[in-house]
């Protein structure tokens, strides 16, 4: 109001200059109590104005003299709400460092000033209690933040966590229940309650909660796609050997859905590939593996589409790998596969122009003990022996151990499944358990006959072969012209050569 009066007085003067400039001032007169005063209209004017001003000025002052207490009063409102807000920053972070003691303390002290934020008083008088191990008090200040609608989300987060940590797992699915049914968005709630139902190996109730996120927009599109792969897959293992027909078929279209929803999810792919081929289905079975061979090679997807068909000849089962080989080349589960077929058909040296294709891969158990058939159907024994020996060493491979001794591709048990199933969903990465436990699984490394006999020459360090050393009843060539100083006596060995053979020594 100042300013604008300030503006008034100097657009008032600016025109009192003008007429005084102008040669004609004006005449005022002022009569008041029989008193008279005559002055020039500009006087007057600026007189008038002034008047105002000091008017003015001295109505505001009143007006913040009288102000006083209430501006003092917001001075000590606002320190007060920053002595509090440090209080809370500070008694949360105790709270995080697991200082109780001290988080206690600032709890205390932020309930006398946090008049404002009585909500964070109490998730930090909470809090504190758990850092202080006072189980007690955390229950009672979750239990109060129930009485609140604005904290009662937390208080079940609250209530849950302490009755999991207490083993009490029905008491903390109720408290997750409550809060999956109040609100839409509350994450927690649904991933506890998720996480129950693969504990109890409930995958159809795991079904309906993963279609009840996906609608509330708690997961994205892309984890839940994954999750209801894993969970159709873990259903169709768990009915594939019930004893209802209809059980079965349930299995079955479980199984068949997830191949469909996850082409790269190789679990869903073995088992809706065994289970078509159990149903006469062999042909949908082939192009199920052949879709998921393009999506992402496994191990297990070779074996199984080998195992579709078994009254066939070895070039015949050759042939048909090398057709998935083919469904995506460049991938280094065809290159393997090339191996296989070749090793399959008996063609040696098909299958060391397929090994080729390998030279730059790192040296793994898989990978020595692939090189060791090659070099054994090569009729190279002691290379095969080499790499056999590198073999024992060499880092395993997690997809090569999703096979059992049996054969079986993926023979998980529930636990498994669950882990399985939270793990896939969130990263996309397929785990192994039974490798993760070292379970026993198929060995990587082939059991080829090492034993030592004549008939296998050693190999030198160019790959060919020498030449032989003469043994007893091998005459050295005599040369009438040699002298014992140019071609000194050797000394004779015994019968018999130690090499690696290249087949048993019962078969000789």
């Amino acid at each position: 109001m100042i300013r604008a009066s300030l503006v008034v007085l100097f657009v008032a003067a600016a025109a009192v200059a003008i007429l005084a400039l102008a040669g004609d001032a004006g005449q005022a007169s002022v009569v008041w109590l029989g008193w008279r005063a005559d002055m020039t209209a500009a006087a007057a004017a600026l007189l008038v104005m002034f008047a105002a001003l000091f008017a003015t000025i001295g109505w505001r002052t009143l007006l913040w003299i009288l102000a006083a207490p209430q501006r003092a009063e917001r001075i000590r409102a606002e320190s007060r709400r920053r002595q509090a807000n440090e209080t809370l920053t500070r008694g949360f972070l105790a709270a995080a460092a697991g200082d109780g003691s001290e988080a206690r303390r600032l709890a205390q002290k932020a309930a006398g000033l946090a008049d404002e934020t009585p909500g964070l008083v109490r998730v930090l008088a909470a809090q504190a209690a758990e850092a202080a191990g006072d189980v007690a008090a955390a229950h009672a200040a979750y239990t109060a933040m129930l009485g609140f609608p604005e904290m009662r989300l937390a208080g079940h987060k609250g209530l849950m966590q302490l009755a999991l940590a207490e083993g009490e797992r029905e008491t903390a699915l109720r408290h997750a229940q409550e809060a999956f049914g109040e609100t839409r968005s509350a994450r927690w709630a649904w991933r506890a309650l998720l996480e129950a139902r693969l504990d109890a190996a409930e995958w159809g109730a795991g079904l309906e909660l993963v279609k009840n996120a996906l609608d509330r927009k708690i997961v994205p599109p892309v984890t839940a796609e994954r999750a209801r792969a894993a969970l159709l897959a873990a259903l169709a293992a768990q009915l594939e050997h019930a004893a209802e027909p209809k059980a079965r078929v349930q299995a079955l279209d479980s199984a068949v859905e997830a191949a469909k929803l996850q082409p790269g999810f190789a679990p869903g792919v073995v088992m809706a590939a065994r289970l078509l081929a159990a149903d006469g289905k062999v042909g949908r079975a082939s192009a199920t593996i052949e879709n998921a061979w393009k999506a992402a090679p496994h191990p297990a997807l070779w074996l199984a589409y080998r195992d579709l068909k078994t009254a066939e000849t070895p070039r015949e089962r050759a042939h048909r790998l090398m057709v998935l080989a083919a469904q995506n080349p460049s991938h280094r589960e065809s290159r393997v596969l090339g191996v296989e077929g070749a090793l399959i058909m008996g063609d040696a040296a098909a299958a060391r122009q397929a090994m080729a294709a390998l030279d730059g891969e790192p040296v793994t158990a898989r990978v020595a003990g692939l090189r060791a058939r090659v070099a054994f159907a090569a009729r190279q024994p002691d290379e095969a022996r080499l790499w056999l020996a590198q073999g024992i060493n060499a880092p395993q491979e997690p997809d090569w151990s999703d096979l059992d001794p049996e054969g079986r591709a993926f023979a998980y048990q529930a636990s498994d499944w669950a882990r399985l199933v939270i793990t896939f969903a969130e990263t996309g990465v397929l785990i192994h358990p039974r490798y993760e436990r070292r379970e026993r699984t198929l060995s990587e490394l082939p059991e080829l006959p090492i034993a030592y006999a004549d008939s296998a020459p050693f190999i030198t360090a160019d790959g060919l072969e020498p030449a032989p050393y003469p043994v007893d009843g091998e005459s050295y060539a005599e040369d009438d012209a040699m002298t014992e100083t140019q071609a000194p006596a050797r000394p004779r060995r015994r019968a018999g050569r130690g090499r690696l053979a290249s087949a048993p020594r019962a078969a000789k």
